[in-house]
């Protein structure tokens, strides 16, 4: 269980201008401390997120989305891009065999420098609908003085805050995929597209594998090594190569855009925002790299959403404590 709900993790930050919401009681340090105490002290190791496999990638862009943003990465014929897969914990061992959210975060090199980070989990939805109640969820998961986790308080709190439940049961009843390559992801939040005209349009991404999606059997499950993940994308990159297709859901007039625990609809229209191939897997490019998914082109716009809004300072703190070795 514990796994199960640490794997809905905020990761790495830098700051950057957000729309103006309510403040949270919870502060960015009290989220990246919480997460050391969960996962144990990891020396420059991410705070969340740790376990991870990285790999560089084309986006070929869909040249129809300039009539919904001005983003010069939809100006491109090819855009570079560097992806770092990844378990959702803070712990740099993770168990791979183990349910929860995996993570998939890509950082597109538009031309003159401009960066656009696209950062989801393979949960359709976030663990709690802002940052006090996720707090409050992961601290049911710190042991007690025994030495353990009180599941009936997990199970207590899960009970009383309506936002978790979606999640829970969703990792209650989702296996760990077969590769990264084989896995769906979504973006969680919500943003805006802005085109030349400043038109606006609120759109929720998700990725999927253009191999299908494929989860292993409680069967497999049983039989695979704790690294089976990482082994496995790597045979399936080397034997078919790995794609996916990038697709913006629009939303529309009443649509949250402040709750990522709430899934939109599913009748939603879909427009196709570009396709990525896997050139490369393994290697250190992504060491350096802080995946804020606020870091944005110009083009597109964050929502008022308060886990999205706490994404920055956090991933900062996270990025500073990481390069100086804390």
């Amino acid at each position: 269980m514990k796994r199960l709900l640490i794997g809905v993790a905020v990761s790495a930050l830098s700051a950057v201008t957000l729309p103006s919401v309510a403040q949270s009681n919870t502060t960015a340090m009290e989220m990246v401390e919480l997460f050391e105490k969960l996962s144990g002290k990891q020396p420059g190791i991410r705070k969340a997120h740790a376990n991870g496999l990285c790999a560089t990638a084309n986006f070929v862009p869909n040249p129809a989305m300039s009539e919904y943003s001005s983003a010069s990465i939809f100006t491109q014929e090819t855009v570079p891009a560097t992806i770092r897969f990844s378990m959702g914990s803070g712990n740099p061992s993770a168990d791979q065999r183990a349910s929860g959210a995996r993570g998939m975060a890509i950082q597109l090199a538009g031309p003159n420098g401009e960066l656009h980070n696209i950062v989801g989990n393979s949960t359709p939805i976030f663990a709690a609908k802002n940052p006090d109640v996720f707090f409050g969820l992961l601290q049911t998961l710190l042991p007690g003085e025994n030495g353990q986790v009180d599941y009936a308080k997990v199970g207590q709190y899960i009970a009383t805050h309506p936002s978790t439940q979606p999640l829970a049961q969703w990792q209650q009843t989702t296996n760990p995929p077969y590769s990264f390559g084989t896995s769906k992801f979504f973006g969680l939040h919500t943003f805006y597209f802005v085109n030349a005209q400043g038109t606006e349009t609120m759109f929720r991404w998700h990725i999927t594998p253009d191999a299908g999606e494929r989860l292993i059997t409680n069967e497999e499950k049983a039989a695979l090594p704790a690294e089976f993940l990482n082994n496995h994308t790597t045979e399936q990159f080397n034997q078919d190569g790995i794609s996916f297709t990038v697709t913006a859901t629009i939303g529309q007039e009443g649509d949250t855009t402040n709750d990522p625990s709430q899934a939109w609809p599913t009748d939603r229209d879909t427009i196709e925002m570009g396709k990525i191939t896997l050139t490369e897997i393994g290697g250190d490019a992504c060491t350096p790299i802080n995946f804020d998914p606020n870091v944005m082109a110009s083009g597109f716009k964050a929502s008022d959403d308060p886990v999205l809004r706490m994404r920055s300072p956090a991933y900062a703190i996270s990025f500073g404590k990481r390069l100086s070795g804390q």
